[in-house]
């Protein structure tokens, strides 16, 4: 189901022996464009820590009772490396989490989560031995390519003729937890009216001047789809979205099992 990265915000995780906390904060990488970590706020049970949660561990995600439900335990999540949600996450991090839960290193393969295009589909065991594992980590890179949807939200849009907007919010897929498309207000031009983009059409990111440069005309993003956030993201919609920009459909390439009648559950993300 696709929907807006806002509304994962509050969400409850509860583990298989009882709830974590809720949904403070979502981390998605500017590669590939999926969320990697949700920061969960554990409140009096941990002691008010923030903890990470991986898409490798969701189960399924009620929206009616706003809950995921996580293969995990308690005691594992209390007894997980305190990764600190108020730093960059480096790859450092990463792979000493991804161990600590025997989950497969996603950067580890040409999939989005490594060998897989879905998180559940990923190989769960971790097969290498301890010594092997604490070299490949020693030799990871320490770059990290991890970013707040919060944070990136603001950032300028500019077209290929001028400036045309700021991002509003992101799309998601959460099945296989990917971003699909960023929430572009364009009311600094054309009042209220509110369009998507691609990940895949944006030609860079500049956090430093915090810009998303995007190859397109101005014209051509004022005049998309409007997008209405209280409003389900139909096929339909996405189907007459890409034929707009004369750009081919991200799910061409989905899974096999994937059906291309079948609309999927996007979530906008804050």
């Amino acid at each position: 189901m696709l929907t807006n990265s806002k509304d994962l915000k509050g969400l409850v995780i509860r583990a298989t022996d009882g709830e974590l906390g809720t949904v403070e904060e979502v981390y998605f990488e500017d590669d590939k464009w999926a969320v990697r970590y949700l920061t969960v706020e554990t409140g009096d049970w941990l002691a008010g820590r923030s903890v990470l949660i991986s898409p490798y561990s969701i189960r399924g995600t009620d929206w009616q009772a706003r809950r995921l439900d996580v293969a995990l335990t308690k005691s594992q999540v209390r007894d997980s490396p305190n990764v600190s949600t108020h730093a960059p996450i480096s790859r450092e991090h990463e792979s000493t989490y991804l161990s600590y839960y025997g989950y497969p290193y996603y950067w580890d393969g040409p999939d989005m989560w490594g060998q897989a295009q879905l998180p559940h589909q990923a190989a769960m065991a971790a097969t290498a031995s301890a010594e092997a594992m604490a070299k490949r980590i020693r030799d990871e890179s320490q770059d990290s390519f991890l970013r707040s949807t919060a944070g990136t939200i603001g950032y300028h849009i500019d077209a290929s003729d001028g400036e045309i907007g700021h991002v509003a919010g992101f799309v998601v897929d959460d099945e296989a937890w990917a971003i699909r498309y960023v929430e572009v207000s364009t009311q600094n031009w054309w009042p209220g009216k509110r369009v998507l983009i691609s990940p895949g059409w944006i030609e860079r990111i500049s956090w430093r001047e915090e810009k998303v440069y995007v190859p397109l005309l101005r014209d051509a993003i004022q005049s998309a789809p409007e997008y209405v956030a209280s409003q389900p993201i139909s096929r339909e919609y996405e189907h007459r979205l890409h034929l707009h920009y004369g750009r081919p459909p991200y799910w061409v390439h989905a899974p096999r099992e994937e059906s291309l009648d079948l609309a999927p559950s996007l979530t906008s993300i804050a």
